[in-house]
């Protein structure tokens, strides 16, 4: 068999010269997080429709948002893939996202690993065990999957911005924020539009409780993250955790009206943020309106869902906070339902979603030592169900507030001083403390 090769040197399988230009731009735009590389990968397989590589990339558009309705299009995807794969390198990609498709995401992330082995400039191959990994919770695989490969790429190698901007989010993710922040720097140098190595410097300030450096990391920069970007929502969400931190609430309200949760986005990964921004300011007293009775409803559509509790958890926030008990009610059947499966959804649910799902609910009821009761012991094993550390704080924050109100002092006062001690110039850590005093 005759196979053309890609820009870095890989073998493509059923395809012509337009349809890897149509691939390859389809690429850039996953990596960039711009555009609507969607279209543009079909455009590739109107062209080429025996192109393997090229629904495996429709088969991971379909299930990097974790939603569940994509799956029938997304298994269907990986089953062409599987079924006009020429090479060994293409039959593994269809195999890691056959695997996704059916929950197995620790199984996929192995395999994407030893793909990544064989064929260490495989870009899509080290994207998709990257977000698989993000996925999962595996921080020390953000970082390591992509720092195997390194030694094999360069700056004049199409895509070394994204190698380095996945690097900067693993390195920051296990700690190392000098080297985070110099390495995603380094990749918006290479390509100023690459919003994943925006966002990865982002997570650097918020760890660092650097509000300031963060505002000013983001926010004249807007038009580069943001412009065309399907992930500005959640760059727009760093921004306003920033502006959080130094009680700026008024603001905080106006940017979710804007670029948040008021345009009324109904993709999963969005209303997560959303879900995310009301309850932390909902935490601290702050009146949110009517804002959570839209969201409630754009996440009416997922309830029943049950393919990945950190989304079961986000949603409960909505549904407990408008009053939406039928819905709520349908999460938890979801969640009893995940238990008695056997992929990894059983375990992310085990492990932490139920408990976490039940926390929230429990803490909207004002039975706050129930929510203190069911969240102490998942705390430090949070990251097993995916996520980032900026995000599994809110389960931090949700414990500190439920045992100040349910008068657990000596357990406030131990949660205070440990936030106090990453964060000692914190306004709020401050407010915690008093409190916690008192």
């Amino acid at each position: 068999m005759t196979h053309l090769i890609d820009t870095l040197g890989h073998p493509v399988s059923g395809a012509t010269a337009t349809a890897i230009d149509h691939y390859e731009q389809a690429a850039h735009e996953l990596r960039c997080l711009i555009g609507d590389p969607l279209t543009t990968i079909d455009r590739a397989l109107a062209e080429a429709p025996g192109m393997s590589i090229a629904h495996t990339l429709r088969a991971w558009l379909h299930l990097l948002g974790t939603e569940a309705p994509a799956l029938p299009t997304a298994r269907a995807a990986a089953e062409a893939a599987a079924q006009h794969a020429g090479t060994d390198r293409e039959r593994m990609h269809a195999r890691a996202a056959t695997l996704v498709t059916g929950g197995r995401w620790r199984d996929a992330a192995r395999v994407l690993a030893d793909l990544a082995a064989q064929y260490p400039r495989d870009l899509l191959a080290l994207q998709a065990g990257h977000q698989v990994d993000f996925f999962t919770g595996d921080s020390r695989m953000l970082r390591d999957r992509i720092a195997r490969v390194r030694p094999h790429w360069n700056d004049a190698m199409p895509g070394h911005h994204a190698v380095l901007g996945m690097h900067a989010f693993g390195l920051e993710e296990t700690g190392d924020y000098v080297l985070a922040e110099r390495t995603g720097r380094r990749a918006i140098e290479l390509q100023p539009r690459d919003t994943w190595a925006w966002h990865a410097v982002a997570h650097v300030h918020e760890m660092r409780n650097a509000p300031q450096d963060g505002i000013a990391w983001l926010e004249p920069n807007a038009a580069q993250w943001s412009d065309d970007s399907f992930f500005a929502v959640h760059n727009w969400w760093h921004l306003a955790l920033f502006k959080l931190e130094q009680d700026r609430h008024d603001e905080v309200l106006a940017m979710y009206d804007t670029s948040i949760g008021g345009p009324g986005s109904g993709v999963v990964l969005d209303m997560i943020d959303q879900s995310a921004l009301l309850w932390r300011l909902a935490l601290r007293g702050v009146d949110v309106g009517d804002r959570w009775n839209p969201l409630a409803e754009r996440w009416a559509a997922h309830a029943n869902a049950g393919n990945y509790a950190f989304n079961d958890l986000h949603a409960m926030m909505a549904f407990a906070s408008a009053g939406r008990s039928e819905l709520a009610a349908q999460v938890h059947e979801a969640q009893r339902a995940a238990l008695a499966g056997d992929d990894d959804n059983r375990d992310f649910t085990a492990d932490v979603g139920a408990a976490a799902t039940r926390a929230v609910q429990a803490f909207v009821a004002g039975d706050h030592p129930t929510t203190v009761e069911l969240l102490e012991p998942i705390r430090s094993r949070a990251h097993r169900f995916g996520g980032s550390h900026a995000q599994r704080d809110l389960l931090d924050l949700t414990l500190i507030e439920a045992a100040l109100r349910s008068g657990n002092s000596r357990l406030a006062a131990r949660l205070v001083a440990e936030r106090a001690a990453a964060r000692p110039a914190s306004p709020l850590v401050q407010r915690f403390a008093a409190r916690a005093a008192a």
